[in-house]
């Protein structure tokens, strides 16, 4: 007898295929399909799926969740959009291996705003122990990629400048073993230090050493890099990968605002690359706003250290002055801020800076140092940082997956948090006509999987893990909006992970299958 039959909808299977009629059978956590006459078969549970798509789970390759999640396990904001398996660990912002949980617990602090805390103190050092942290204790399934600043942190420390030999071969030592610990590549995020002070040398020694073991490359580019040209920073990373030999995966890819180079040269450059041999992919988010801690538009020169030192820039007038000539005006103008702690500060939250230096009477980076002291360093910020315009092409490029890279705290989150992946169904498929609904399932579904080097999820297929997400395609929605950002999507009724109900008839069982996903065992 079957635990779950799901019947009368029209199965999407991931691969990109036109959708047909079956019956979708789950036992335990593996899927097996039924074709033609079902009424011999029992199950426990019968589901109807009539007017409704039955897709693969979403695999969400840009995920802020890794520390979040710990807190809020059920992870409605995600879960009730169909993802069911995220990879944390991007932006080489990753939370293993230090040596010390002091050290841990300093790494924490110094990026609070963009990937929050943990239930505190955490106990875990070592790849291994935090991925055991995710084992049938959260709702989706959660693979790990090693982020180049913890390995830094490891061997060179926080300063900044070039390593040297003997710490490159340390480095390379420690990313074999979060790659044998289960870790599917590593990432980069070098606006973010320490890992922004990696030479492109040394990250193609790391990305050696990775690809050896089957690994990838997955990076938020170098900015500081566009001082040579647009496609520089993406440039870097192709460069990489011709070097080292490692597949490359460009993340949140897509021109930055209409003017910045033409959007048709972002996609050549993928294009070329690929009809070169490289083995490159990307990713992009699906609304216009950007998201990251604020103070990722400080000098590097402020950071160098530690969260100390960036604490120690904003006290001191000298420091603080020079950062003013260094900030950019957009940052200051165009950004609004979220995840304010203090009581006295939550009137401030989703606002731009330069309303909230009006409110204390101030000037608007004076405004912003202080905030800053006073909230410990964990303010997010949101803003345009995609030209919409030509958003569509990215999301509808064969090389091209969708990927939420959703901030998961603060009153006025990125919208994108809460509707990612539900307005590509909504918007880009059913109204826009941008995707075909098969080609927006595959980019979401068996080809971000395939990325990763998943062996059983991404398709519905007999023997692959249940997975599954129900939703229908005439009513599916994404309310979310800037001004009310933290709106569930409507149309997504069922969604199954590891063959367990978490969305059943709209509503959050309580159930957390999820299971750490490790690199050559799933």
């Amino acid at each position: 007898m079957l635990d779950i039959l799901i019947h009368n909808g029209t199965i999407l299977d991931g691969t990109g295929n036109p959708g047909f009629k079956g019956a979708v059978g789950i036992t335990e956590d593996t899927i097996s399909l039924h074709r033609g006459d079902i009424s011999n078969v029992e199950a426990q549970r019968y589901i109807d799926a009539e007017g409704y798509v039955v897709s693969p789970g979403f695999v969400d390759l840009h995920s802020h969740a890794g520390l979040t999640i710990l807190g809020a396990p059920h992870h409605d904001p995600k879960i009730r959009q169909g993802v069911t398996t995220e990879l944390i660990g991007i932006d080489g912002i990753s939370h293993a291996p230090f040596k010390t949980r002091e050290e841990l617990e300093r790494y924490i602090w110094l990026d609070s705003g963009l990937n929050g805390y943990p239930p505190m103190p955490p106990d875990w050092l070592t790849v291994s122990d935090l991925l055991s942290k995710y084992e049938n204790t959260v709702a989706v399934n959660v693979a790990y990629i090693l982020g180049n600043s913890p390995v830094r942190i490891w061997s060179v420390g926080w300063e900044q400048r070039p390593a040297t030999d003997a710490e490159i071969a340390n480095m390379r030592s420690v990313v074999r073993e979060g790659m044998e610990e289960g870790a599917y590549g590593i990432s980069t995020g070098l606006d973010y230090p320490p890992g922004a002070y990696a030479s492109t040398n040394e990250l193609i020694e790391l990305s050696e050493e990775s690809a050896k073991l089957g690994g990838f490359y997955h990076t938020h580019t170098r900015a500081s890099l566009k001082e040579k040209g647009v496609l520089a920073p993406w440039e870097e990373s192709i460069e990489i990968g011709h070097k080292s030999g490692i597949p490359i995966h460009l993340t949140h890819f897509r021109q930055g605002y209409q003017g910045d180079g033409s959007h048709l040269d972002y996609l050549a450059l993928v294009d070329n690359a690929r009809d070169n041999g490289l083995d490159v992919t990307f990713d992009c988010y699906t609304y216009p706003y950007s998201g990251t801690t604020i103070t990722i538009g400080f000098p590097h020169w402020a950071k160098d250290g530690g969260p100390e030192r960036l604490i120690a820039a904003l006290k001191d007038p000298d420091d603080r002055s020079k950062m003013k000539k260094e900030i950019t005006i957009d940052r200051l103008e165009n950004n609004w801020l979220t995840n304010f702690t203090k009581e006295a500060n939550k009137i401030y939250d989703g606002l731009l800076i330069t309303e909230i230096a009006n409110l204390r009477n101030q000037d608007p980076a004076d405004a912003l140092f202080d905030l800053l002291l006073d909230e410990n360093l964990g303010l997010s910020t949101v803003g345009l940082g995609t030209n919409p315009q030509t958003l569509p092409a990215f999301v509808s490029h064969p090389a091209g997956m969708v990927a939420s890279d959703a901030i998961l705290f603060g009153e006025y989150p990125n919208p994108r948090t809460y509707g990612c992946f539900p307005v590509v169904l909504a918007e880009f498929v059913r109204a826009e006509k941008q995707l075909r609904l098969p080609e927006a399932i595959r980019k979401m579904t068996s080809f971000p999987a395939q990325r990763l080097g998943l062996k059983d999820r991404g398709l519905i297929r007999d023997g692959y893990k249940a997975d599954i997400v129900l939703f229908n395609p005439d009513t599916v929605k994404a309310p979310a909006t800037k001004e009310n950002p933290k709106q569930y999507p409507i149309g997504i009724d069922y969604v199954i992970v590891n063959g367990k109900l978490v969305i059943d008839e709209g509503n959050n069982t309580g159930v957390t299958p999820g299971r750490a996903l490790r690199r050559g065992r799933d």
